[in-house]
């Protein structure tokens, strides 16, 4: 499933807070979004049509929680970015990513021991 960007600011926030009512997750993603009350109830309810968001109305106010896993989340975003950016060249992806932003020593040498210690 592809999340849009505004979609990963809601989930962002409810995996932050683990799950909120409506006026918390508002003010919440207030200074980020500028979104008023309404704009996140509407993003809220096409979530929860989608499956993104569940809402549990048997407490007051209601409590919005992500309906799915960020680890779960990050991992189809990080497949379908790789496939379709990288051709699923895990190489070229982090050559470009090192070649762009340089990492500090020790970055480089915890990066070195995690290739060292991976059975290829």
């Amino acid at each position: 499933m592809k999340l849009s960007e505004r979609e990963w600011l809601v989930l962002g926030a409810l995996w932050d807070t683990g799950g909120a009512a409506l006026g918390e997750l508002t003010a919440a993603l207030r200074e980020q979004t500028g979104w008023s009350r309404n704009t996140v109830q509407t993003y809220l309810t096409r979530m929860e049509a989608k499956g993104l968001v569940s809402i549990d109305k048997s407490v007051y106010p209601s409590r919005y929680r992500a309906a799915l896993e960020q680890d779960v989340c990050r991992t189809q975003a990080r497949d379908s970015f790789l496939r379709n950016v990288y051709r699923g060249s895990a190489k070229d992806l982090v050559t470009a990513f090192l070649k762009e932003k340089p990492i500090t020593a020790q970055e480089r040498d915890e990066l070195r021991q995690l290739l060292d210690d991976m059975e290829v």
